[in-house]
Parts: structure tokens; C-alpha cells; sequence
């Protein structure tokens, strides 16, 4: 049985060895992307020619996205029944619930 001195003696030669360890070996630099990746700043200066309709995800060229976008805008929002709204309220009330209290069987 070590006693306290010699087990704090051990514990702090084990934590030198390993931080020595560490601060010796080369450092790789891992937080650096890959060379094929095209820069975020490259990226941003690209002009987007085709974009997704946001109704059935189908491919559009900017001109067809731009009509969708104007047609979504002018068309009113459907109307839910209330049975619908309030289920959807049950739900997040739910959810709500759930995230204070996950052990409740709800």
C-alpha cells in the first residue's frame, strides 16, 4: 500500500510524462481543410443560376424561381380547419412538455 505522499508523488510524475509527451511531439494541422476544398470567400462571389421550386423541389433556373417566389407571395396562405390547428397545438404543447419534463409519459 503507497502512502498519500507517494501516491500524489505518482500521480503528478504521470501527468508531467504526458504533458511532456505532448508539448515534444510535432504538431499536425488538423484544423486546416483539405487543398481541393474551394474556399467559403471563393464561394460566396459565385452567382447561383438554378435554385429548387420551394413547393416540389424540382430544379429551376433563376428566371422560373423568381415567378414561383412572385406567385407565393401573391396567393393567400391556406386556411387549416380547427381540428388541424389544434392538433398541431396539442403537439407543441407536447413538446414543450417534454423538454422540461422528458420522464412524464405524455
Amino acid at each position: 500500500m503507497l502512502s498519500k505522499r507517494q501516491q500524489l508523488f505518482m500521480i503528478g510524475l504521470g501527468t508531467s510524462l504526458i504533458m511532456g509527451s505532448t508539448l515534444l511531439l510535432p504538431k499536425i494541422a488538423l484544423s486546416l481543410p483539405p487543398i481541393t476544398e474551394i474556399p467559403e470567400e471563393v464561394l460566396r462571389t459565385e452567382i447561383i443560376t438554378s435554385a429548387r421550386s420551394p413547393i416540389d423541389g424540382k430544379l429551376l433556373t433563376a428566371a422560373q424561381y423568381a415567378e414561383v417566389q412572385i406567385q407565393l407571395q401573391d396567393s393567400p396562405p391556406l386556411k387549416l380547419s380547427p381540428k388541424v390547428r389544434e392538433t398541431i397545438f396539442l403537439l407543441r404543447l407536447r413538446q414543450l412538455i417534454r423538454t422540461f419534463a422528458p420522464f412524464l409519459p405524455i
